[in-house]
């Protein structure tokens, strides 16, 4: 059975796998803001509405990193309680519905129409790469699987 395969070891940790995914969905995120803004002439206006590039920067990073300890928790203890994978599938369209929100209030406080591809592209395209990472790292449906077996036993 493919699923006995999979395990949850002592390498598993929340806290250094989520900072790690915040920092990359971070990172890739701030640099989609800087390209948007250079290709639209704009060098640095995202950051500037958002309160500085250094206030904005440090916001960020401290709010992915949290997003990503957040993410690991729920998917480790998925293992251990198949049901917060509700929770998990849940929870990525909320946050997106409510980038969406953000998107459309700072549209009007200073990014003008480019807050979509900004806030709403930056906030899609960190979602893919944290969904890659996990998907390679955490095969959930497979550990939900091993963890009901392990249950049944």
């Amino acid at each position: 059975m493919v699923a006995a395969n999979v395990t949850l070891s002592g390498k598993h940790d929340s806290l250094r796998e989520g900072a790690r995914l915040g920092l990359v969905v971070a990172t890739s995120i701030w640099v989609w803001l800087a390209i948007v803004d250079v290709v639209a002439g704009e060098p640095f206006r995202t950051f500037t509405v958002l309160g500085g590039v250094a206030l904005f920067t440090a916001m960020h990073y401290l709010l992915n990193l949290a997003y990503g300890v957040l993410i690991m928790s729920a998917i480790h203890g998925a293992v251990r309680e198949p049901s917060l994978v509700i929770a998990v599938a849940f929870g990525f369209p909320i946050v997106e519905f409510t980038f969406a929100l953000i998107t459309v209030l700072l549209s009007h406080l200073g990014l003008g129409e480019l807050a979509w591809v900004r806030i709403f592209g930056g906030s899609l395209i960190g979602t893919a790469i944290a969904v890659v990472i996990l998907a390679r790292r955490h095969p959930l449906a497979a550990e939900v699987r091993q963890a009901e077996e392990e249950d049944s036993e």
